[in-house]
């Protein structure tokens, strides 16, 4: 289908001011740029309670960031631990404030939102080591934010897709933290970005081809990173034993093609996954709830999910 109207009229505007793509900027002028997102998001909700807390990180380095939103309700809430979208090089948790308000409220569920390490001066794997270390934290402190450790969730967007199916990969080879539902939000999951969509919409629609491999470029400490299937989720061996997945896609979306292959390898695994394609959307409309009605949607459909996730196996200390 066309363009949705409400995209097209984005585009425009941004055309009209001349915006450039991420990729003929310098890290600091696309982080400047990324704080434009806050004005697309609309009004933040309202939620019960938000904490900022740092948590220590096994690996020696400095603490981690996490913003809490609480909702109202009764206790215990489904726990949610977001990655937010960034190419891992520009955005943060004050960027992604509104879109975390919303998901705590429509879900009825504890969010985590996680402040980790970017690039290009945190490659590959810090990243992915401070979403692990969140995601252990939140299940092992479960009671303390009044989310229940059995309705545990990893959700991310585009970059934080990409870090949350990395994470359900570690927790399932390691055997912990049990994780009842992977949420990937117009996901990365292969770095070679060599894909119909990846042709089809390489320029016109926010996220250009260009803009992809300059965020990998940012990520990525050599070639060889780009085969790891932490890195690459779909290049995993196996994905068998991995958690039920919800996998969102957008239709002019250069990251729609290796999204939903790696939905279709999740199946083919004999894991229960849902692919839902946005048709209309663009990469990035999770953040623009302020001029695209169609991210309420997405919200809704995130919320159900997650109010639906079955409970996922605990282990009891003995």
């Amino acid at each position: 289908m066309p363009v949705d109207p409400q995209v097209a009229v984005l585009l425009e505007q941004m055309k009209q001011q001349g915006v450039q793509p991420f990729d003929q900027m310098t890290v600091a002028e696309a982080r400047q740029f990324a704080l434009a997102f806050k004005d697309l998001e609309g009004a933040p909700e309202p939620v019960a309670k938000v904490e900022d807390r740092l948590i220590p990180s096994p690996h020696g380095e400095l603490a981690i960031g996490v913003r809490i939103y609480t909702p109202s309700g009764e206790r215990p809430f489904p726990l949610l631990v977001y990655f937010h979208g960034s190419g891992w090089t520009i955005a943060n948790v004050d960027i992604s404030d509104a879109p975390c308000r919303a998901l705590a409220n429509a879900a009825g569920a504890v969010v985590v939102s996680v402040e980790y390490r970017l690039g290009p001066e945190h490659k590959f794997p810090a990243p992915l080591n401070d979403c692990v270390t969140a995601t252990r934290w939140a299940a092992d402190h479960a009671d303390e934010l009044g989310g229940d450790p059995s309705r545990l969730v990893v959700i991310g967007d585009s970059a934080g897709g990409n870090l949350a199916a990395a994470v359900a990969l570690t927790a399932r080879d390691r055997g912990e933290p049990s994780i009842a539902r992977q949420i990937l939000i117009y996901p990365a999951t292969d770095a070679s970005c060599d894909t119909v969509s990846c042709r089809e919409n390489a320029d016109g629609y926010m996220l250009t081809l260009r803009d992809v491999h300059w965020f990998w470029s940012n990520y990525l400490r050599n070639e060889e990173d780009g085969r790891n299937p932490l890195v690459s989720p779909l290049r995993a061996e196996t994905l068998a034993g991995l958690p039920p997945a919800l996998i969102v896609t957008a239709e002019y979306d250069p990251l729609r093609d290796e999204g939903e292959a790696y939905g279709e390898r999740l199946k083919a695994a004999g894991v229960p996954v849902k692919i839902s394609r946005y048709d209309g959307m663009i990469h990035g409309f999770l953040w623009m709830g302020g001029v695209v009605e169609r991210t309420q949607r997405l919200i809704e459909e995130i919320a159900t999910e997650v109010k639906a996730a079955p409970p996922a196996r605990v282990a009891v200390p003995v």
